[in-house]
């Protein structure tokens, strides 16, 4: 009776996961403007954005042409996958995935020009799960750091 429990249990684990791995990403529900969305009620998430985020953004001395490329670069060199937007308007949202399980995170870039620079807002966010356990705000905080240290 046990080993028939343990089978059960096993098999809903790895349909979970297979679920967690093959649901579609519609970028029609990802893809989102960092300035406009409103704070999600759990903390799965981090927000860069001039008010109401959880940090304020740099202001980087680079167009924001030349900082929308930079951040693409970062991005899919860290292993993300541009799933929405695109580089041209300054607009993207990147799928990212935990390293263990596999869990879907979603970060939305908008670069804006600020005087003779521009910045990065962001909004990072888990599909699933109530906590990220500071993984969006750390990834956030990498490609940022990333961003100032290319050259």
């Amino acid at each position: 009776m046990i080993k028939v429990i343990l089978l059960i249990l096993l098999l809903l684990a790895a349909g979970l996961m297979g679920y967690v791995w093959l649901a579609p990403s519609d970028p029609a529900r990802w893809h989102e403007d960092p300035r406009l969305v409103a704070r999600p009620s759990s903390p799965n998430f981090y927000l860069q954005r001039m008010v109401g985020g959880d940090a304020m953004p740099p202001v980087l001395q680079i167009s924001a042409q030349d900082l929308a490329a930079r951040m693409d670069r970062v991005a899919t060199a860290d292993g993300a996958k541009l799933i929405g937007g695109s580089v041209a308007s300054g607009h993207m949202t990147y799928l990212t995935r935990s390293l263990v399980m596999g869990f879907p995170d979603y970060t939305s870039i908008v670069i804006e020009p600020a005087g003779d620079g521009a910045m990065v807002l962001a909004f990072a966010r888990a599909r699933f799960g109530h906590s990220d356990m500071g993984a969006n705000r750390a990834r956030t905080e990498r490609w940022m750091q990333a961003l100032q240290e290319e050259r």
